[in-house]
């Protein structure tokens, strides 16, 4: 009585295609039961490797943080050492080291050729004059008479002779500023 209709046609070869519980429900348990279960080892292999880079990253920003610091250990070394020969009074020492002295007032040119200010010598050149420069220039070697140190406390003259070769300068034409 609880027999199955007969299938005809095209339902027919759509029944045999797919089987229908003539079997136990075992046989469609072990693939959901597998698909599970390498969801969940592919869930901790994945945790695994996320931890170890998480790590690993930890591991190198620690590294460039030392670096880091002893870079700008060394910078700020460096920047001491910087501020110390620039500090005036070393200045001053080097500058006496290398033989020279202080300037006195200075004069002004201005571009029509008229000197503004007096100029005076410097408060050391006594002293300056009777030693030789260090490096001379090639044109002035050729045309100046250089002096030589005698024990005369008196200071010599240097005559200085321009190149011949070399042009006149001529100032350029003044044009007035707005605004001033």
């Amino acid at each position: 009585m609880s027999r199955k209709p007969e299938l005809r046609g095209r339902a027919a070869r759509l029944a045999r295609l797919f089987p229908g519980p003539t079997g136990s429900g075992q046989a469609a348990r072990t693939p959901f039961v597998l698909l599970v279960v390498l969801l969940l080892g592919g869930g901790l292999i994945g945790l695994l490797v996320l931890n170890s880079a998480l790590s690993e990253g930890s591991f190198k920003l620690t590294d460039l943080q030392r670096e880091t610091k002893g870079l700008t250990d060394e910078q700020q070394g460096l920047q001491r050492d910087i501020d110390a020969y620039s500090a005036p009074e070393a200045l001053v020492r080097r500058a006496r080291e290398l033989g020279m002295v202080p300037g006195g007032d200075p004069a002004f040119l201005d571009p029509d050729g008229t000197v503004k200010g007096v100029p005076s010598p410097a408060s050391g050149a006594e002293q300056a004059s009777l030693q030789m420069p260090l490096v001379l220039a090639p044109e002035v070697i050729d045309s100046a008479t250089v002096p030589t140190p005698t024990a005369d406390p008196t200071p010599t003259e240097t005559v200085v002779t321009a190149p011949e070769a070399a042009p006149s300068v001529v100032p350029p034409p003044t044009t007035p500023t707005p605004g001033r």
